[in-house]
């Protein structure tokens, strides 16, 4: 059994707890390496905490990590919890995250993605009082998310995901046989958890999964976080002018070899009837209105998540 490693910096003075984490997806590293890099910088004293709590997890997954793949026995960032009977490898990850997330008031959590594409930011909900995911942090959130170097945020996530549970489930009822988890609660994850236990959260997506730029940009933002929660003794950085994109439509493969028309990228715009990709038997898969692709995956398996669709939105004061 993999053993778990976190790293934690306490001042006497009070002030927020952070928590960063890392290679919550094994192949995922830009997390893993700023992190040992913010790890060294306060052994060394080059970073000196002020204020505060500052615990660091370079590697979530050890298990995903050592294997260098997105998982070790399942997807950890997938109903995420703690469980009296642990069943797979990422179960007994959680009954460690989930107590060490809770001694903490904010999340910043690292990640990268498998196509090309610029750095973005996965911020939680507006404020609100329903039942799938209430919050009441989001100023706190977005002046966070303004702050971490870059311009683009992503929000819905959660309520598209549970729409897209809601189409798998008339479609599973056409496949009986396909393993599949319908349960609305699977799209909860790190950020998810957090929020749904009191805290705030982020996900930053630092840039593609090779991308030598990657780690400095996760850097960075560790580094911007600390400022702005006043851990370090460091300027608050200008708030970025932000844009919004907001998940509204997850389309699943419906088999194994549906293909996208051409290769795409994360962000990239499609206008209402832009043919997007083509069904295993000849089904054209079109948009049903102006937008852009977010979350291209063309490894998914039947019944997985292909794509996401997004549309402009507006929040960060505007």
């Amino acid at each position: 059994m993999h053993a778990f490693q976190s790293i934690a910096f306490t001042s006497p003075l009070p002030g927020r707890r952070l928590i960063v984490t890392g290679a919550v997806h094994g192949n995922e590293t830009c997390g893993t390496q700023a992190i040992r890099r913010v790890v060294a910088g306060f052994e060394s004293g080059a970073l000196r905490l002020a204020r505060g709590q500052l615990t660091l997890v370079p590697v979530t997954n050890p298990l995903a990590y050592e294997r260098r793949q997105r998982q070790g026995e399942r997807n950890l960032n997938r109903r995420l919890g703690p469980t009296a009977q642990p069943r797979e490898f990422e179960d007994h990850v959680a009954n460690w995250l989930c107590p060490l997330l809770a001694q903490h008031e904010v999340l910043l959590d690292l990640h990268s993605f498998h196509t090309p594409g610029p750095p973005f930011v996965m911020v939680g909900p507006e404020n609100n009082d329903g039942t799938l995911e209430p919050f009441a942090h989001a100023a706190e959130e977005e002046a966070l998310a303004c702050r971490i170097g870059v311009q683009r945020a992503v929000d819905g996530w959660l309520s598209t995901y549970a729409r897209g549970v809601q189409k798998r489930q008339a479609w599973a009822r056409e496949h009986p046989g396909v393993a599949l988890d319908l349960d609305p609660r699977y799209g909860v994850g790190t950020t998810e958890y957090m929020r749904s236990i009191g805290g705030l959260a982020l996900t930053l997506e630092c840039g593609q999964h090779d991308d030598p730029a990657s780690p400095e940009v996760a850097y960075r933002a560790v580094l911007a976080a600390l400022a702005h929660l006043k851990l370090i003794d460091a300027p608050d950085p200008a708030p970025a002018r932000m844009e919004l994109l907001r998940l509204v439509d997850v389309v699943d493969k419906t088999h194994a070899d549906d293909r996208f028309a051409r290769p795409w990228k994360s962000f990239e715009p499609v206008r209402e009837g832009e043919l997007i990709g083509t069904r295993a038997g000849g089904a054209d898969v079109r948009a049903p209105h102006d937008g852009f692709i977010v979350f291209p995956n063309p490894a998914a398996g039947a019944g997985q998540e292909w794509f996401y669709l997004a549309m402009r939105a507006q929040r960060f004061g505007t």
